[in-house]
């Protein structure tokens, strides 16, 4: 959560995009740990090692259905000189009495079945003729032709070695062993490994709730019809979505009107459910700007510390930004610009790191990478603003997709990356290596 309140500047002073950031990440702070159940920690990271209790396999047993001997009674089997061995009985999967092999006998197992006191190996069914007196090939029938708990004689065609098909006990991870290590975020194959070995909790950092809501009195919602001088929301799709990207849960919540007193009441009765919050619109300069107006005077003598500001960053797409907290948690505030592709390279640059290190991650940012500028035109950018455009990148090169404009959402669907210019540069022309943040 939020612990301090952002550094304060003059209203003319210009953000670079790295001092906003840091601003933020040194205001957020993990989540405090809690203690979930195995479904619902997946995507969290944990906050403990964990040591593995029970071997895994827990005893040695079967990785075949087959026969469970002795070596010295199979030794020299072949198919015109088979092994000729009394049944037992059956061992099955989960069963706890076991039956004894001894001297010329055999027990018929299943796959996973523990193996039986006295035997060494298994032969699989394959090997003999399934006790069908019918030679090899039987074997293949064996499974659907003899009865359970059927005895008699079973005639193996093949030697097997000591221990063959046998998985042995802690032949995965013995108890004693550090499963899982704080840090790791829990997806399907470690939950997997938890619940094997009887871990029914684990203590984690929570995923962060995140609450997302959009402003403007011409946003309609998708499916309903659209009027003059009306356009569809779309940044509060967009960034909900790219929030549960990031780890978090997220709330869409409907586009709120030009109206500084319902935003207010709004965000008030969101802040039950938000660890982070987030608004798209409404702070820039123009006179209805409403998040600014309704939140640059968001704290008060009640709730030292918290509050609002709005800045300018040297940045395109992406120069008016706020940042602060609300509420009397202190609940985090990123305000995004309104023009989708500013809304969306925003997010990613300042609301992924913060949604990540509420997590407890360290690894907050998107990946990097240099590539060869491709394509058959320059690339301009102002003096003094580090600009993000949209590119595909494959194999070590990057070609923009569409122009620079901050409307340009069908270009925002076909990019993979954002091509960095930085601040000193006027221009970059094709072949030039570039930085490039990879967003897929």
């Amino acid at each position: 959560m939020s612990t301090a309140a952002p550094r304060t500047a003059g209203p003319d002073h210009l953000w670079s995009v790295d001092e906003h950031l840091d601003d933020i990440l040194a205001t957020v702070r993990p989540l405090e740990p809690i203690e979930l159940n195995l479904l619902d920690a997946q995507g969290c990271v944990l906050v403990e090692d964990i040591t593995v209790t029970v071997s895994l396999p827990p005893f040695d047993n079967s990785s075949m259905d087959g026969y469970a001997v002795r070596v010295a009674d199979v030794a020299g089997a072949s198919e015109q000189y088979p092994a000729a061995l009394e049944v037992v009985g059956d061992v099955a999967a989960g069963a706890a009495d076991l039956l004894h092999v001894g001297p010329g006998q055999a027990a018929r197992i299943m796959t996973g079945a523990p193996l039986p006191p006295g035997a060494e190996t298994v032969v699989p069914v394959e090997w003999t003729d399934g006790g069908l007196g019918e030679g090899p090939a039987a074997g293949m029938r064996a499974r659907s032709l003899a009865p359970e708990g059927a005895t008699g004689q079973v005639n193996v065609y093949r030697p097997a070695e000591a221990r063959a098909h046998v998985r042995a006990m802690g032949s995965d991870v013995r108890a004693g062993d550090r499963a899982l290590d704080a840090g790791t975020v829990l997806g399907p194959p470690q939950i997997s490994l938890l619940a094997a070995i009887g871990r029914g909790t684990v203590r984690v950092r929570p995923r962060p709730r995140v609450v997302v809501l959009s402003t403007g009195s011409e946003l309609v919602q998708p499916d309903e019809e659209l009027r003059s001088g009306q356009i569809y929301d779309s940044n509060s799709f967009a960034l909900t979505a790219a929030a549960r990207d990031a780890g978090a849960i997220a709330y869409r919540v409907g586009a709120v009107a030009d109206d500084a007193a319902t935003l207010r009441d709004t965000i008030e009765d969101q802040l039950v459910r938000a660890d982070l919050m987030v608004t798209t619109g409404g702070v820039s300069v123009g006179a209805y700007d409403v998040v600014k107006e309704a939140l640059s005077h968001a704290g008060d003598e009640d709730e030292p510390g918290s509050g609002v500001e709005f800045r300018k960053l040297a940045m395109q797409p992406g120069k008016p930004q706020g940042f602060g907290s609300i509420g009397p948690d202190h609940t985090p505030l990123l305000a995004l610009p309104g023009n989708p592709v500013s809304s969306y390279v925003s997010f990613e640059l300042f609301v992924r790191p913060a949604i990540r290190t509420l997590m407890g991650l360290t690894d907050i940012h998107r990946p990097r990478v240099r590539a060869q500028l491709t394509g058959d035109r320059e690339l301009t950018s102002p003096r003094g603003r580090r600009q993000f455009l949209r590119g595909r990148y494959a194999d070590g090169a990057v070609t923009p997709v569409g122009g620079a404009g901050s409307h340009l959402v069908a270009a925002l669907a076909q990019a993979n990356a954002l091509i960095v210019v930085p601040e000193d540069a006027r221009s970059v022309a094709p072949g030039a290596e570039v930085d490039v943040v990879l967003l897929g």
